[in-house]
Order: C-alpha cells, then structure tokens, then sequence
C-alpha cells in the first residue's frame, strides 16, 4: 500500500474512533495503562500537529514546545479532528518533496515517519473506540499492511520502550497486530 494511503486510511479510522467518544468519557481508562482517554487523544493530536513542520523539514529544537501539555482545550473532538485534517494535507502535500524527517532519535526516511503515524493512528483509534464503547473491527488491509511493515520492526519498537510486551498470538491477523503491540486484545473498561 503507498505510504500516503495508508496515512490518509488510518487517519479515517481515528476519526471514526473519535465518533465514540461520549461527554462522560474523557476521564476514562484506556488499554494504555498510564492514559485515561483525554490522554489518549492528546497524544494523537500532538503527533498529528507535529506532522507539518517536521515534514516541512524543521528539527525538534526549531519546533519548540507548542505542542507540549494540554492541546486538546475545550472542545476535544473538533480540535482533534482539526489536527488529523491538517496532518493529512500535509501528507498530501509534502511527502512527495521531503528528503528526511528531523526526529528525536536522529533522521529518518520521511515514508517511514509516515508509516510510524499510520501506526499510531490504527493502534490507538482501537485503543480508543475499545475504551469507549466503540466498533473496534479494524480494516483488514490496514492490518495486513501494518502488520507488515512492523514485523522487521517490533524488537527496535519493544527495546526502546515504545510498545508493551507482546501478548500471546493467535493467527487471527487483527488480534496479533494488537498482542505485537503490546495490546490485550480482549482488554475492556472496568465494569464493563
């Protein structure tokens, strides 16, 4: 799948995520034990706004902190889909010309920036829909893609912290992307 599908595609399904998310629920658990769901969606937004500058070619020192604390003020849905928007046409419009991504841990290849924000996106709309009520039925071809992709990938991801121990696989292609990404995929909200 081209890099920018894949973007555009999961950046679709974490707004559709976005679509479950009650008044009551910002407070919530997550599977991600240390975010409650504002959490959650602060993260994605923060990465979808660093999208633009970092392809535009700026370093992490140049951007600064405005994307540091709390991003999402009073009205988190429309803020987060305005971020997600903003990210895809920046995709859109400057993938085609980056030559590399300035990112915390040194340069990288800007389709493969794009491809760690495809992730992000897929992971945590499941984290998010699952957290709230949602439709948690990911699209089989972005698990297989992402599945792909990450499978060269996984042990740099687990080394350096960034994803959980991997749960026990069960051949079911959306369960195992999951458990790769740390994730019980039969994780549900206390109480529920």
């Amino acid at each position: 799948m081209e890099t920018e599908e894949m973007h555009r595609r999961t950046v679709d399904w974490w707004r559709l995520c976005l679509d479950t998310v009650g008044d009551d629920d910002w407070t919530g658990p997550t599977p991600c034990a240390d975010w409650d769901v504002r959490a959650l969606v602060n993260h994605v937004v923060g990465e979808d706004l660093w999208t633009e500058p970092l392809l535009q070619g700026r370093t992490i020192e140049e951007v600064g902190d405005r994307f540091d604390g709390d991003l999402l003020g009073d009205a988190p849905v429309e803020t987060a889909r305005s971020a997600a928007d903003d990210a895809t046409g920046a995709v859109a419009e400057l993938l085609p010309q980056c030559d590399t991504v300035h990112l915390s841990y040194g340069d990288e290849r800007p389709d493969e920036y794009i491809w760690q924000l495809a992730a992000d996106h897929l992971i945590h709309g499941w984290d998010l829909a699952v957290a709230t009520g949602g439709d948690t039925r990911m699209d089989p071809e972005l698990v297989t893609a992402l599945g792909e992709w990450f499978a060269e990938r996984e042990e740099i991801y687990r080394g350096a912290g960034v994803v959980g121990a991997q749960a026990d696989l069960t051949g079911d292609a959306q369960h195992d992307l999951l458990a790769r990404f740390g994730r019980d995929a039969g994780w549900a909200p206390p109480g529920s």
